[in-house]
């Protein structure tokens, strides 16, 4: 009998210096034993100071990279990060709809670094096209705000998000990630019957640079395997919350987080100095 190997394709653009984008799903899908594969939609020059450009693919280039996956590896699951014409929002919904992929999103508006990476025609393109047909959505305070034209200022007014991102956007599941709060770093999940809360302590850390790209990444692969919502989100923050914890500490300004964080979480207090 063939064995199952769990696959995931990422959509989404570059970054040169590793810690967001394709190379951080695809580090997060190796990590969890998840055969990744991708399609680069975006070369971006990018690195833990910020963006300095940003060269866009043709959309017949991109939609020729996913016949080529789709056509030979149908993935288990498929995540997006950055998209940013609309044009190949239209080529990414028709794949899901044909292969009926469950699909996450990782709406990626703005860097880390707060440069914008999508325009307002391409936003209006994430909300009718895109999010309609995503299993999870997994907007951080500013997308979720960005999304929704409101204000979160709290657990309440992000449970509010998360539903309205189901019941007004059409999202099968919604988590509104907290790390923007003061406090706890608090992600609340509302998988279309119940909110569920997932809290973390906060780090001390500027290293926080392709945070969404991984957490995002983590719960693709857990879907992969065949897990529920609930279990890969959890995973996802137990995961990115470890990758916090032992950040890298690389580059001039906001590094990477560290992709085997997790493998770290019961050395002895000396290693986690280390990092």
């Amino acid at each position: 009998m063939k064995q199952f190997i769990p696959t995931a394709l990422t959509i989404a653009g570059t970054d040169p210096t590793g810690g967001a984008g394709i190379q951080a799903d695809l580090k997060t899908f190796q990590e969890l034993e998840v055969y990744g594969m991708s399609v680069v939609t975006s070369a971006v020059a990018q690195n833990t100071l910020g963006v300095q450009r940003v060269e866009h693919l043709p959309v017949s280039f991109v939609e020729e990279q996913m016949k080529s996956v789709l056509s030979d590896i149908v993935p288990d699951v498929v995540k997006t990060g950055m998209v940013a014409i609309p044009e190949m929002m239209e080529v990414i919904a028709q794949a899901i709809r044909v292969h009926r992929i469950p699909y996450i999103i990782d709406p990626v508006m703005i860097a880390k670094s707060g440069d914008r990476l999508m325009n307002t025609g391409s936003k209006q393109m994430l909300r009718d096209r895109l999010i309609p047909l995503a299993t999870v959505v997994t907007p951080n305070i500013p997308e979720a705000e960005d999304l929704l034209a409101i204000s979160i200022k709290s657990t309440v007014d992000a449970e509010i998000a998360a539903k309205r991102m189901v019941t007004e956007l059409g999202a099968k599941a919604a988590i509104v990630k907290g790390g923007h709060f003061t406090g706890d770093a608090i992600d609340v999940l509302y998988d279309g019957s119940a909110v569920h809360q997932f809290p973390s302590k906060r780090f001390d850390t500027k290293h926080t640079h392709g945070t969404g790209c991984t957490y995002s990444a983590v719960i693709a692969a857990e879907l992969a395997k065949g897990r529920s919502i609930y279990e890969s989100v959890a995973t996802a923050k137990a995961f990115i919350t470890d990758a916090i914890r032992y950040s890298l500490k690389l580059g001039k300004g906001n590094g990477p987080t560290n992709h085997w964080g997790y493998r770290l979480q019961d050395v002895p207090k000396v290693k986690e100095e280390a990092f």
